[in-house]
């Protein structure tokens, strides 16, 4: 018997997927977080579109930064510099967001545009993309690089928490070299009483973690001030976190944190578009030749700096641990075995 084609009626065969209840679709999107996927979400359905302005965790990945006009000449962000460098000033700079996003529309008028137009040649801060979600409990933010400029070879991990105004901030640094332990004269370096030795101070060594110290806490406020509209602009935020591709440094803020910044109010530096540093105590730990765990090597000159303002007493070593992950986060509990030397700095 000859087969024949058969018709079938697209109506009788529902669509499964708009059976799922929106609270299930919305813990999907969560799950999805990036703001260029969520942007391709909205596209597909007049459902989708209303539902992605009510995502309440967001990630947003910055691929590149350009320069607004009159910075060009000084900024370390043109690209004929280095897009890493120690006066970096991140609110001066208009962040690329490429397409779909610019798809992303309101679902009660179609013509108007969720998040703002973005292509290729247009640019938009972050606070400006976000402008038109109102449920963001938890916002991540990626950089495209580390703020601070390093000589090569040099290891440099800094995680700064800020309410108003700094609250802690935990360095570690040093030259990464062989895997190797390296051979020295003085075998005394690897078994001294964690002493820091006189050359420390006499071969720049002190100076060079002074400038890791002082541009991990300008990158740091810089960021924290880059924050400020996106903290005003939405009160439900319970986390943020604003990072960068290198993994160089991390800026956090929890909910007491994010509360504690909009009842007092940002402290501008005078030099610069970004946070004012107070005054701070800084407690240094130094080894002079170290072995990081995992295999990762020796590493020369480890140092790890805690940093918190001035009067607020000791917190005990929990957020020098607690700053990093993995193997850094054992070098640091190590580190914290060495003997140890308070600092003290001036705000600016």
């Amino acid at each position: 018997m000859q087969s024949k084609a058969q018709i079938y009626d697209v109506d009788f065969y529902p669509d499964l997927f708009d059976q799922i209840p929106d609270s299930i679709v919305l813990i999907i999107l969560n799950k999805l977080s990036d703001i260029r996927s969520l942007g391709r979400c909205s596209v597909v359905s007049k459902r989708f579109n209303s539902l992605v302005p009510l995502v309440q965790d967001v990630y947003i990945k910055i691929d590149k930064v350009v320069t607004i006009d009159g910075d060009n000449d000084e900024n370390p962000y043109c690209s004929s510099h280095k897009p890493r460098n120690f006066f970096s000033n991140l609110l001066k700079l208009f962040f690329t967001l490429v397409k779909p996003i610019h798809h992303l529309r309101n679902g009660n008028n179609i013509n108007r545009t969720l998040l703002p137009q973005v292509s290729q040649h247009t640019s938009h801060t972050p606070d400006q993309v976000l402008k038109n979600f109102h449920h963001i409990s938890n916002l991540r933010i990626e950089l495209p690089s580390g703020d601070v400029g390093t000589e090569d070879g040099v290891l440099l991990k800094w995680k700064a928490e800020f309410g108003s105004t700094l609250q802690n901030c935990v360095i570690f640094g040093g030259t990464h070299i062989d895997k190797k332990k390296p051979i020295v004269r003085d075998q005394g370096l690897f078994d001294d009483n964690g002493s820091i030795p006189e050359s420390f101070y006499t071969n720049g060594g002190l100076k060079l973690r002074v400038v890791w110290t002082i541009s991990s806490l300008i990158a740091a406020s810089t960021r924290h001030y880059l924050l400020q509209p996106i903290i005003k602009d939405h009160p439900t935020l319970k986390t943020v976190v604003l990072t960068d591709a290198d993994g160089q440094g991390t800026l956090s803020m929890g909910w007491e944190q994010l509360k504690d910044c909009r009842e007092k109010p940002f402290a501008a530096s005078a030099s610069s578009r970004r946070t004012q540093v107070p005054a701070s105590n800084m407690k240094l730990r130094y080894a002079p030749y170290f072995e990081l765990p995992e295999g990762l090597g020796m590493m020369q000159g480890a140092t790890l700096v805690a940093i918190k303002p001035s009067g607020e007493g000791s917190r005990g070593s929990k957020k020098e641990v607690d700053a990093f992950e993995g193997p850094f986060k054992v070098a640091a509990k190590a580190l914290l075995k060495r003997r140890t030397y308070l600092l003290e700095m001036n705000g600016f």
